[in-house]
């Protein structure tokens, strides 16, 4: 979601108590955004990336560490549509889809890992970094709650990043390193799958189901998730 564009969208329309609100959410979500993009550009292996000096094990390294933490999120999304009740009926419908969308996105890794010598045997058996533990902990308890309309703000991270910075990754990986279309899928496929996801969320967020106390659950969900992501890609490894 490109939060600027969709500031000014809501900005232009004026005399509507439910718009200001939402104007006010997204401007609050911008800047989680801006404060995750900062974080982002201090991650060693994103500098490195940036710098050009990001090495073929880098890559790897970034893709066994991400594998570890994407196999949990269909689950999470389907935790938490489970615990939807029907008066958030819209919410646990697209929670199942997104669920059903997002279940094999693991396999893109796996085919990307094993594409740049990679050992398939090893990226299974492997385990998730500090960063990516908590990360995935914080997303199962949440999920678990009643009506866990606050994990909308870890979407709006999660799927922000996949539209927004995955393909320029990706292309960057292929400047410096010479990787193929096919060594960089997942990165490149999240730049049009997950552009439909945020735009699905902002038709949710702008949809008038948002209450002033779910707003605050959605954007501390999305600060707690912007900074847990940043951790994980921190920490590989470790």
């Amino acid at each position: 979601m490109t939060i600027s564009s969709t500031t000014n969208t809501h900005t232009t329309t004026t005399g509507d108590a439910s718009t200001s609100g939402t104007d006010t959410l997204f401007e609050r979500l911008a800047e989680v955004w801006t404060e995750l993009e900062e974080h982002l550009d201090r991650v060693p292996v994103l500098s490195r990336l940036a710098e050009g000096t990001v090495t073929l094990d880098d890559y790897k390294r970034l893709l066994f560490n991400l594998r570890q933490q994407v196999v949990d999120g269909s689950p999470w999304i389907s935790r938490a549509a489970s615990n939807f009740d029907i008066d958030h009926f819209e919410l646990r419908a697209a929670a199942i889809r997104h669920a059903e969308e997002e279940h094999r996105d693991y396999l893109m890794i796996e085919r990307d890992y094993v594409a740049v010598g990679g050992s398939l045997d090893e990226l299974r058996s492997g385990r998730k970094n500090v960063g990516s533990e908590a990360l995935s902990g914080y997303m199962f308890h949440y999920a678990d709650r009643p009506n866990p309309v606050g994990l909308l703000g870890a979407m709006f991270i999660i799927e922000g990043l996949g539209a927004q910075r995955a393909a320029g990754w990706a292309a960057r990986f292929q400047e410096v390193l010479g990787l193929a279309d096919s060594q960089v899928h997942f990165m490149t496929y999240h730049q049009e799958a997950d552009s439909a996801h945020t735009g699905d969320l902002e038709a949710i967020l702008t949809s008038g189901l948002i209450d002033d106390g779910a707003a605050d659950e959605i954007v501390r969900c999305a600060q707690v998730v912007a900074r847990l992501y940043a951790l994980q890609l921190e920490e590989l490894d470790r």
